[in-house]
């Protein structure tokens, strides 16, 4: 892949955004408020980014970032998207996204109704359990001792092959967790959500600490609903 397309442009998408530009990649920035808004962003990043609407993001990107609340999922264009990788950050907060009753109860996991949502692309969760500054930090060359793994989760090998070689080219190692229906188990309240990424609690005031693929795989199977 040669541009990463952005929908979302926050921390959790600025952070990746810069990841892939050290990696060699262009990028294209979307958010909700439109292009003209990303004009600081943009200029800080350097002549690989540039800004967008969430349609031209969507079918510019070889691979593409979706970073929105929950509740705004249903905005995330479908179209431009068809039969493209979709990495989804997205966590469920109540407090923020309102109630889904369906991902409160276990039934489904909030990366499953992005994908019934977007039925002709291939979801695969990523980049949602480590915070933002810690994200930034924990990238490590490949074979590196102290490279830091990410989980992921989603419904097609393919599209999770396709995902393990972007965070590996972002510099991260990965854990295949499953199908979509068990990214819960990295989800808010787990044990591999952001503390085990820190060097001290809380996490976001304390430096990011590598945490490699086998410990990552512990806390992921030791993860209960």
């Amino acid at each position: 892949m040669t541009t990463l397309g952005l929908i979302g442009s926050g921390n959790i998408g600025s952070t990746v955004a810069r990841l892939a530009i050290a990696a060699g990649l262009d990028v294209v920035l979307s958010n909700s408020r439109g292009p003209e808004t990303l004009a600081d962003l943009v200029a800080d990043l350097g002549p690989r980014a540039r800004a967008a609407t969430a349609e031209e993001a969507a079918a510019a990107g070889d691979i593409v970032v979706v970073t929105v609340p929950l509740r705004n999922y249903r905005q995330v264009p479908v179209a431009p998207l068809a039969g493209k990788v979709v990495l989804d950050t997205n966590n469920y907060y109540p407090d923020r996204d309102g109630t889904f009753p369906e991902v409160e109860d276990g039934s489904t996991t909030s990366s499953e109704l992005l994908q019934r949502h977007l039925p002709t692309s291939k979801v695969v969760k990523a980049f949602n359990n480590i915070y933002f500054g810690h994200l930034a930090t924990l990238a490590r060359p490949v074979g590196s001792p102290d490279r830091t793994a990410l989980p992921i989760a989603g419904d097609d090998p393919a599209a999770k092959a396709a995902a393990a070689q972007l965070l590996d080219v972002l510099g991260y190692d990965t854990v295949d967790v499953g199908p979509l229906s068990e990214s819960w188990r990295f989800q808010v309240n787990t044990p591999v959500y952001a503390d085990v990424y820190a060097s001290g609690l809380p996490f976001w005031e304390n430096a990011g600490a590598p945490a490699g693929a086998a410990k990552i795989r512990a806390l992921v199977d030791a993860a209960q609903r």
